[in-house]
């Protein structure tokens, strides 16, 4: 029982091994920097990288069971189809893919659309493959915390239409069951897709009503602006990806990304549980706000 966690030193990747933990399965983690690498113990770190084949088709040799999560990056999807056919060409029996909710809505979002390109040759090729669609990150939020607490304001343009956050941990926990799952399989099984999404679909008016009752203080929404949200984006990286971000934001202020009853089933059945809330997670965050 071997299994290969790409992405493994990010937010998802980290909470994948940790949940990997006492599976009794063998763990590589795909990193490249091995010797900065501070994985959990049993954890064995592997030098590579999506974007070099070579170290990646080695990282590969002897895996039945794979985590591929690429990265946001420009060449995104080119990173993913070459990962998948290494994977096919070495043998791999299960894939767990980590894609994005409704990617198929937004064809102008490089990223989404990307991730929904790759669930087409998923299909076509029937891999044996769990795709795991996962909603706006709610730790990403986390970056809020000097607007919510110096300035008294929800800083993310996320509009009204409303989003159906999920908790990283969670998808730790739903890839870690799926790669489990499909490793202790003695076949490769069928093809299955999940969404990730939280229990409430939350806009920007009721998320600053939110965060004004958890921080005991009045919190605005700063409103729909993207023109500032993408300037300010470009002040820490690459302008692509600040127009990428432009362009999310404005999907989700046209559309939404409100889970539906059927979508919220499936975040139950994959975890075995209901997913977190959005209000746990500020709850915890605030109170080690408070802390210093």
């Amino acid at each position: 029982m071997t299994l290969l966690v790409t992405g493994s030193t990010g937010t998802i990747g980290s909470q994948v091994l940790a949940h990997l933990q006492g599976g009794g399965a063998e763990v590589r983690a795909l990193t490249r920097s091995p010797e900065k690498a501070k994985f959990p113990a049993g954890v064995t770190a592997v030098k590579g990288d999506l974007s070099d084949l070579d170290s990646l088709r080695a990282a590969l040799a002897g895996v039945s069971t794979l985590f591929l999560l690429a990265p946001n990056a420009a060449d995104e999807l080119t990173q993913a189809l070459l990962a998948l056919d290494l994977a096919r060409e070495a043998g791999v029996k299960g894939i767990v893919y980590l894609s994005v909710f409704k990617g198929e809505e937004y064809a102008d979002v490089p990223h989404f659309t990307g991730k929904y390109a790759v669930e087409r040759l998923i299909a076509q090729a029937d891999l044996p493959a769990t795709v795991l669609r996962p909603a706006y990150f709610i730790q990403n939020d986390l970056r809020q915390k000097d607007a919510l607490l110096t300035h008294g304001v929800y800083g993310m343009p996320i509009g009204a239409r409303g989003i159906s956050m999920v908790d990283t941990r969670d998808i730790g926990e739903a890839a870690a069951r799926e790669l489990l799952r499909r490793e202790r399989s003695v076949a490769p099984l069928p093809r299955e897709t999940f969404a990730l999404v939280g229990p409430d679909a939350l806009n920007g008016e009721t998320m600053s009503a939110l965060w004004s009752a958890v921080l005991g203080r009045e919190v605005r929404y700063a409103g729909d602006d993207l023109v500032a949200l993408e300037q300010r984006l470009k002040a820490f990286g690459p302008g692509w990806l600040a127009r990428h971000m432009r362009l999310m934001m404005r999907g989700y202020q046209e559309k939404g990304a409100a889970a539906s009853p059927a979508e919220l089933a499936q975040t139950k059945a994959v975890l075995g549980r209901a997913p977190r809330s959005y209000r746990a997670f500020a709850e915890a965050a605030a109170a080690q706000w408070a802390k210093g």
